[in-house]
């Protein structure tokens, strides 16, 4: 599907879709807990139904109403055929972990673009703790044995993908002896794991964790059965006040200022850039503001590369986007991604490894390719409110977390028309 966008006149009022990373740590952790849990307030995307199905197939019940999902857990058995994980990379490397609790050989596979990142880490790591594990490589499918866990020590690196320290967090209460778990680099996008910890201790389930944290102490425990509500998005959230920001005047309603997603962060991007930002207990209205330059260090959120490199195309002077080396590893390679599009535009950027430099100007319309990403489709979607006379090709996408984006956009006042 392609979508094309003119010029709009931004205004109105949103509510924050359900965070797609605690929507499936409240899946999980409900999965751990033998009995009935709900997720309440839970997101429906690609990526939550690809967990949804993968625990299926290993004995967990989740019955999905509009806004509360029943999941009855704490029950496993072998799955038949494989677990395809589509691409979702949070499922696959969580299950890669979980599949090690349930007896029997589990195959977990992915789609096309999950099958080129990297899961070996975290597979060395169960090594080390025990587990029979493969992968293809370094990327999936990987091939796992469960059952007959001691735990013990355990070490990986923080810098590939934090997905790999929550994994292991989420599994390793049931090992016999629980485990040590040590960083050897620093950890980045940290705040996801402290997502984890924060998810896991709704289900009773306790960590603990060194300042820096680059060590973890689990010991044996079991998660118990909750209701576990599911906070509002800030990485889908960025899009919307970066849009007022951009184009006009947006509301965005129910956002915790206070979250422990990294995300959250865009607020004080855009107050740096000059933007209008009103904080009413949940609600923020961003408005339409002459934007300059940033300097910006993504480490630890570095979903919002798209968001924040948009931004800087409209600004006046040079912003510097830092950190954003694993944005490579994304969906697709996010940081070429932005630099082709933005240059398609018209935009000046120069790119090195861990490092963007996007002068800004007056963007101009053009033919987007969303590399079947979401948040690159998303990001210039909101570029294209400006600048007019843009195409967004693959825009079906954004079904990965943000299903309602292009409708939702279209009620905010954003001039956008659907082909195929």
């Amino acid at each position: 599907m392609n979508v094309s966008i003119s010029k709009s006149d931004i205004s109105g009022r949103v509510t924050a879709p359900p965070s797609k990373s605690y929507t499936i740590r409240g899946l999980m952790c409900a999965a751990l807990a033998r009995g009935d849990s709900e997720v309440v307030r839970p997101l429906a995307s690609d990526d939550t139904e690809a967990a949804i199905k993968v625990l299926g197939q290993i004995g967990v019940r989740v019955n999905q109403q509009e806004d509360l999902w029943q999941v009855h857990g704490g029950s496993f058995h072998q799955a038949d055929g494989d677990l395809f994980c589509g691409e979702s990379a949070t499922t696959l490397r969580f299950m890669t972990a979980i599949s090690a609790l349930v007896p029997g050989r589990h195959r977990l596979t992915a789609g096309p673009s999950l099958s080129t990142r990297p899961v070996l880490p975290l597979v060395d790591a169960l090594k080390q703790l025990d587990v029979t594990c493969s992968c293809q490589g370094e990327v999936p499918p990987v091939v796992v044995r469960g059952g007959g866990l001691r735990g013990g020590d355990t070490e990986l690196p923080g810098d590939i993908s934090s997905q790999f320290v929550s994994a292991l967090l989420l599994a390793t209460p049931f090992f016999q002896k629980g485990a040590t778990i040590r960083l050897t680099s620093p950890l980045e996008s940290a705040p996801y794991v402290l997502m984890t910890l924060d998810c896991m201790q709704w289900f009773g389930v306790s960590v603990a964790f060194s300042d820096a944290l680059d060590a973890f102490e689990v010991a044996r425990q079991s998660y118990r059965p909750t209701s576990y509500r599911v906070e509002a998005d800030w990485s889908s959230a960025s899009y919307l006040v970066a849009l007022g920001a951009l184009a006009g005047e947006v509301e965005v309603l129910d956002l915790n200022r206070e979250s422990l997603q990294g995300d959250r962060v865009i607020l004080d991007f855009l107050q740096e850039m000059g933007a209008s930002v009103i904080v009413n207990g949940n609600s923020i209205t961003v408005r339409k503001s002459k934007l300059r330059a940033v300097t910006a260090d993504l480490s630890d959120c570095i979903d919002l590369l798209p968001t924040v490199a948009v931004l800087a195309a409209t600004a006046e002077g040079v912003s510097h986007l830092t950190g954003i080396e694993r944005a490579r590893i994304k969906e697709s390679d996010r940081v070429t991604a932005v630099k082709e599009g933005l240059e398609r535009m018209g935009i000046g950027v120069t790119e090195e490894a861990d490092r963007m430099t996007i002068t800004g100007g007056k963007p101009g319309g053009a033919v987007i390719d969303s590399r079947d990403d979401h948040r690159i489709a998303m990001a210039f979607g909101l570029l294209g409110t400006v600048a007019g006379n843009t195409v967004i090709e693959g825009a079906e996408c954004v079904s990965k977390t943000y299903p309602q984006f292009w409708q939702e956009l279209g009620v905010l006042g954003g001039k956008v028309t659907t082909d195929g």
